[in-house]
């Protein structure tokens, strides 16, 4: 049982199988692999439940599977792990494609801490930000089309400095431009499972953060449908680096 009174829904699919396992015949005539199943699934649990509790940062299933073994379904455990912790004091939850144990939203209050806070943002690199999550992959031209002004070379290098923005490749279109995109790290410190999350128009207006009475031909895209504009990613982050470099030695023109 849990600490609410429901029953645990692992641990009753465990005694199932274990009740079966003690009522089949002994010996060949029984079936096969009830016991083994019970006992991987304990096993796989408990190194699952181990790797998460210890990692110093988000764990995607791939990395999970190749540390806890092969003969373990991985996904099946995460969401029997999942199951299990959902009225615990702290949850399994996915963000990023990677899962991590964290406070359970109501107990947050109890905790105290301290942590290195990023950078504030200026309002120029908040729009930027904004402008290359929900329009991404997008160019610095693009990027200035949109605010309306040109886009210093201190804007974006603070975006990578946070880790939260990074270069996606060349588009195919004449000049070959550079195009921006966000990193797992941007949807890891917004708590945003993917970018197809982001909040939309009447989320944004709900939280206070959009006039309820924008102009008619006001758009802002659907985080779910960002469009898959054809472009070269690069093949290296040698690559990337060097593309970075080139902007930053680049004149800085002002921004409003």
């Amino acid at each position: 049982m849990t600490d609410d009174g429901e029953r645990d829904p692992i641990k009753a699919a465990i005694e199932g199988l274990r009740r079966q396992a003690e009522s089949a015949p002994r010996g060949d005539g029984g079936p096969p692999g009830v016991r083994l199943k019970v006992d991987n699934e304990v096993e796989g649990l408990r190194r699952l439940e181990a790797l998460l509790f210890a990692a110093e940062e988000p764990l995607d299933i791939e990395s999970l599977q190749a540390r806890i073994g092969s003969g373990f379904d991985v996904p099946a455990l995460l969401s029997g792990l999942q199951a299990k912790y959902a009225g615990a004091g702290v949850n399994l939850v996915e963000v990023a494609g990677k899962w991590r144990f964290q406070t359970a939203e109501d107990l947050q209050h109890l905790l105290q801490f301290r942590r290195e806070e990023p950078k504030k943002l200026s309002q120029a690199a908040l729009e930027t930000l904004a402008i290359i999550a929900y329009h991404q992959p997008v160019t610095r031209a693009e990027i200035e089309d949109i605010r309306g002004v040109a886009v210093s070379k201190g804007t974006i290098d603070l975006l990578f400095e946070q880790k939260w923005v990074r270069l996606r490749g060349r588009r195919r279109s004449p000049g070959r431009p550079v195009t921006y995109g966000t990193t797992d790290a941007f949807l890891e410190y917004f708590g945003l499972p993917s970018i197809g999350d982001l909040p939309g128009v009447s989320d944004l207006k709900a939280a206070g953060l959009l006039s309820s009475r924008l102009p008619p031909n006001f758009d802002m895209p659907d985080p779910g449908r960002i469009p898959a504009i054809e472009e070269d990613l690069f093949e290296d982050e040698a690559e990337a680096a060097n593309f970075h470099v080139d902007f930053m030695d680049e004149e800085d023109r002002g921004e409003e």
